[in-house]
């Protein structure tokens, strides 16, 4: 399913309008069979989404600042998703942009406008993801697949006919301290808007 979603897009529709981003990277967690899961050692009422049923949001909140949005995978008992980790804005640009930069130079002075964020890392990463869609706990759970939720997700392709095959890499997924080898981060190959991969460093006892 990880690599399925490359190329879909994810749209959110706010009062402040519409932001839109084809998703450019991915990671698979399979639950109960992946230490790096948050399902792994059973259900809580942070991960309670993850239990299905297939199609949900599962957003949560990590290092006391960022959101990171999952897609729920699975019949409802087996808890598997997918971390949305990045993607190409192509609507509302400008709303995304707004909403990247940090508040404490939005609010600087007049006369010293605040720097302007790469359209390449507008949606480069989880949290910078979630920044760009105004994605928080208040979706989570949401119904990606009804045209009446508010986020959604659009398969690949427009009006005009699908999107032209592109080449799909594979390896270690960012930031996890267990299962570290397993190649379940998916991205599309050559792509500038996917996140740098760092490992995860080990923390002292």
């Amino acid at each position: 399913m990880a690599p399925a979603l490359l190329g879909c897009v994810l749209a959110h529709e706010t009062a402040d309008g519409l932001v839109a981003v084809e998703l450019t990277e991915v990671e698979a967690y399979t639950g109960a069979t992946d230490p790096a899961s948050h399902a792994y050692r059973g259900m809580t009422g942070r991960n309670a989404i993850m239990f299905g049923p297939p199609g949900h949001a599962y957003v949560y909140f990590t290092y006391g600042m960022h959101f990171c949005v999952n897609v729920v995978c699975m019949p409802e008992g087996i808890a598997r998703a997918v971390l949305l980790r990045a993607g190409r804005v192509t609507m509302g640009e400008s709303l995304a942009r707004r909403r990247r930069v940090p508040r404490r130079l939005a609010d600087g002075p007049a006369d010293r406008p605040p720097p302007a964020v790469p359209a390449r890392d507008l949606a480069r990463g989880p949290a910078r993801l979630c920044q760009a869609l105004a994605i928080d706990r208040t979706q989570n759970g949401l119904d990606l697949c009804s045209a009446a939720s508010e986020l959604r997700l659009r398969p690949a392709g427009t009006s005009a006919g699908p999107v032209p095959a592109r080449t799909v890499e594979a390896g270690p997924r960012v930031g996890i301290s267990v299962a570290v080898d397993v190649p379940w981060r998916f991205w599309l190959s050559g792509d500038p808007t996917v996140s740098a991969y760092r490992p995860a460093k080990s923390r002292a006892r």
